[in-house]
């Protein structure tokens, strides 16, 4: 096929995408997902701030970078060879993987680009890529088995085995072995890591799913390369609220523990246990759409396939542990020698709702928040401009049918929702789904086929053309105004007609936000229905929501939806009570943590706040310097507990929060009683601070910090805190160690002992 009739194919969307003679399929590029020290990679987007960084890091990591792509120029780039095209740097660089790192904008033709070179691996980190753009992309994935996509909004994927990073992951945190992952969230995945890690327990192969609606790779697929791997000898998945990845995932594990005499351990962690239904938590996937399930329902099903549970990944090393040890596996090699290297290779269903578990409420009537719902007068006009007209008057309810037209996010593409009741509690039980392609629409047999499962196959036949018409005036909503789910209810009338009611309509924000697409349907969103503070935050990129609960007290400023969702569990498990979800978003600056922190504490509730920071994209030292700006500039009164990891966190952790600007008295990696004593004997405070042993941690006063940073084997914690005594001159506050210990503490733990002191001094 020649460049240009491929071009022609990839401007049209073409079914016959893949210039491949074998007709294989997408589940044959699985196996791309192995990567190790021979892996070439290439940066799009090379010569970008984030990429050249990160691009460098992942040099001195291992990787095998080769060069890059920067569309207009050629030449040389962090002495590698910079080149104008992707089909330019295929030909000339052979390379097995490519880091995408472009703008939300510029990700689609990126991605596109990759898969008209045939690149094997097709890392996608940005968010906010528009959701059709990531449905389309599918539709051309699947026709092909050359290349295969992680992501997108996802950290990457890495082999600490191989010495081999696409993505940003925070380096420092992972160590080689034989422990595989696959993660939703990022940030998650990180804490997860890093308790391993600091137990000892290493990893071959860390996948990040991404917490978009439309993943690349998916768990399900994550898990049969693990399957495969000789490499992995555990896996870990950690998933979160939305789609049903979790159910999918479970139903694969009971296969495999049925048909394996041995099989791997899993152990899983599911976040959002405690989250607020009817939230958009972070980003764009965080949220149980229509028919999806709970959290709760995703963390039963994986229980009931034999998967280990856990509430925080600080309790996967004992887990894991464990598991290992009854399988006959011994834990103590979980850890690889740095001489080990990884290899390179370049080479159904869906599971029915469980009736019997009680389904959350029909989504658009639980108060589901995005940031565009439309409904009423503007879902009609949409709808009666397509010649479908909408009754003024409800009819009875035992009459009435449910459709609507959603992502399957497991099959990656359109589903219309049909049920032969609308009556609620009853719907998604009754409900089937009918997937469609998202190049080629509802076919007639699709059609028919809902047709027989709403009981209208006898209908008159006015009914039956007029229901046709509606399901394709809502294909053609959804996909040329870029919605993400549209719901409808339909009755007979007397005249052998149908009448639809209840249309509601939501909208994909990204295609707005990162493209500026669809301007006349979000000039339609009306702001002053919605929190004002939500409103607020979003101009910085800031996700936050409050929680109606008189009775808490406790401001949450964390970074990634999973993270925070996963904090929130954790708070909730030992009685603390969160007043707010905040998710700092992926590039969150210095301005953006004082932003966070003048929207907390605009909230009376709020007696203490909690900062988690676990960095990859985010900077601790950023994160850090944006704490001390707001403490200066704000005149905070309450305390504050934070904690650092992840990128500069040791640059993070010495800004202001030790006087002086000094590294805390007690290693974090290091926890033996010699040590322990060593700091205490040779910590030399500033002038006028006061140093001593306590039994325990002393409550922190108003107006102060706390530090609490992990040991090396995950429960041990140095805690400093850090007192405000005094203005200077330039306004730059300083601080000074008033008192430190070294105690047993694990993350979970950590909340209730040095946050619930803090609250005692309100």
């Amino acid at each position: 096929m020649t460049p240009a009739r491929l071009n022609w194919h990839l401007a049209r969307y073409a079914r016959a995408f893949s210039t491949s003679r074998r007709a294989l399929n997408y589940a044959d590029t699985i196996q791309t997902l192995r990567i190790g020290p021979d892996t070439r990679v290439i940066y799009q987007g090379f010569t970008g701030r984030v990429s050249t960084s990160n691009a460098q890091q992942s040099l001195d990591y291992g990787t095998k970078v080769v060069g890059g792509t920067t569309p207009g120029k050629e030449g040389e780039h962090l002495g590698l060879p910079l080149l104008p095209s992707v089909q330019k740097a295929a030909d000339q660089l052979k390379p097995d993987a490519s880091a995408v790192f472009v703008s939300a904008a510029q990700a689609a033709k990126a991605i596109e680009d990759a898969i008209a070179a045939e690149i094997p691996l097709i890392v996608a980190v940005a968010e906010f890529i528009p959701l059709h753009d990531m449905l389309r992309i599918a539709s051309i994935l699947s026709t092909q088995s050359k290349s295969r996509l992680v992501g997108a909004n996802s950290p990457g994927i890495i082999s600490p085995l191989g010495r081999c990073r696409i993505g940003f992951q925070p380096l420092p945190c992972y160590l080689p072995g034989h422990i595989g992952l696959v993660a939703k969230s990022g940030t998650l995945s990180y804490e997860t890591v890093g308790a391993l890690t600091r137990a000892g327990l290493g990893q071959s192969l860390c996948i990040g799913m991404g917490g978009d609606i439309v993943a690349g790779t998916n768990f399900v697929e994550a898990l049969t390369f693990f399957e495969q791997d000789p490499d992995t000898e555990a896996i870990i998945l950690v998933g979160e609220v939305g789609g049903r990845a979790e159910q999918d995932a479970a139903a694969w594990i009971k296969e495999y523990n049925s048909r394996s005499s041995n099989p791997k351990p899993i152990a899983a962690c599911v976040g959002g246990l405690k989250a607020p239904a009817g939230r958009v938590l972070g980003h764009a996937g965080a949220f149980a759409s229509l028919g999806e399930a709970p959290a709760e329902v995703k963390h039963q099903a994986l229980k009931d396939a034999g998967v280990t549970m856990v509430a925080h990944p600080t309790h996967f090393p004992a887990a894991l542990s464990e598991r290992l040890s009854r399988s006959g596996r011994d834990p103590a090699k979980m850890a690889a020698g740095m001489h080990q290297k990884r290899g390179y290779h370049t080479s159904g269903q869906r599971p029915r709702r469980n009736s019997k578990i009680s389904m959350m409420k029909l989504w658009l009537s639980s108060g589901q928040s995005r940031p565009l719902h439309l409904g009423g007068a503007h879902a009609k006009k949409l709808l009666e401009d397509r010649g479908v007209p909408i009754s003024s008057t409800d009819g009875l309810e035992a009459d009435k049918r449910y459709l609507a037209i959603s992502v399957d996010r497991s099959h990656r593409c359109p589903v219309i929702i049909a049920s032969p009741t609308a009556q609620e509690g009853q719907i998604f039980q009754r409900s089937r789904d009918f997937q469609y392609d998202y190049v080629q629409e509802p076919t007639e047999a699709t059609i028919k086929g809902v047709f027989e499962h709403l009981h209208m196959d006898a209908a008159p036949p006015l009914a039956m053309a007029s229901t046709g018409k509606l399901l394709r005036a809502l294909a053609d909503i959804f996909k040329q105004r870029e919605a993400y789910a549209l719901s409808t209810c339909i009755s007979g009338t007397p005249d052998g007609n149908i009448a639809v009611e209840r249309a509601e309509f939501g909208f994909d924000d990204s295609a707005y936000k990162s493209c500026k697409r669809q301007p006349d349907i979000f000039a339609l969103r009306d702001t002053t229905k919605e929190d004002a503070e939500t409103v607020e935050a979003e101009k910085d990129g800031i996700v936050y929501y409050k929680l109606e609960d008189a009775m808490a007290n406790i401001g949450t400023l964390i970074n990634g939806a999973g993270l925070g969702m996963n904090a929130m569990d954790a708070l909730s498990e030992y009685g603390a009570r969160p007043t707010n979800f905040l998710d700092t978003g992926g590039k969150a600056t210095s301005a953006t943590i004082k932003k966070c922190f003048e929207l907390l504490l605009k909230d009376d509730r709020v007696k203490v706040i909690f900062v988690n920071i676990f960095g990859g994209l985010t900077l601790c030292d950023m994160i850090a310097e944006g704490i001390m700006i707001s403490f200066q500039d704000l005149k905070m009164k309450v305390p504050v507990v934070v904690r650092l990891r992840g990128t500069n966190e040791e640059a993070g952790q010495k800004m202001g929060f030790f006087s002086g600007g000094r590294s805390p008295p007690a290693s974090d990696s290091d926890s033996s009683p010699t040590n322990e004593k060593s700091a205490i004997d040779t910590f030399e405070p500033p002038e006028g601070a006061k140093t001593r042993k306590m039994s325990r941690i002393d409550a922190p006063r108003s107006g102060s910090i706390v530090s609490a940073n992990l040991g090396a084997d995950g429960s041990e914690a140095s805690v400093s805190v850090g007192k405000q005594v005094e203005l200077e001159a330039d306004n730059a506050i300083k601080y000074r160690t008033c008192s430190w210990q070294k105690v047993r503490l694990d993350v979970p733990s950590l909340l209730p002992c040095v946050i619930s002191d803090s609250l005692k001094l309100q």
